[in-house]
């Protein structure tokens, strides 16, 4: 496989968006499902992290270093 074929393949996935959009649409549904206020934040960090390690790891160079509680 050519560079230029995985770089398009990784392309065809990409969402473009603010990360305010990003943290409001993962708190909104974060709400959705948690008993309070507090475990809502809890859910949206987890899922807010664990995508930003996702995508740090794709980038060369990129700080691998984020950490959850």
């Amino acid at each position: 496989m050519s560079a230029a074929y995985i770089r398009a393949r990784q392309d065809e996935h990409k969402i473009h968006t603010t990360l305010g959009e990003l943290i409001a649409a993962i708190s909104e549904v974060a709400l959705e499902y948690a008993a309070d206020t507090e475990e809502a934040c809890e859910i949206a960090r987890l899922v807010l992290v664990k995508i930003l390690k996702r995508a740090s790891f794709t980038r060369k160079g990129a700080n691998r270093r984020l950490v959850s509680k």
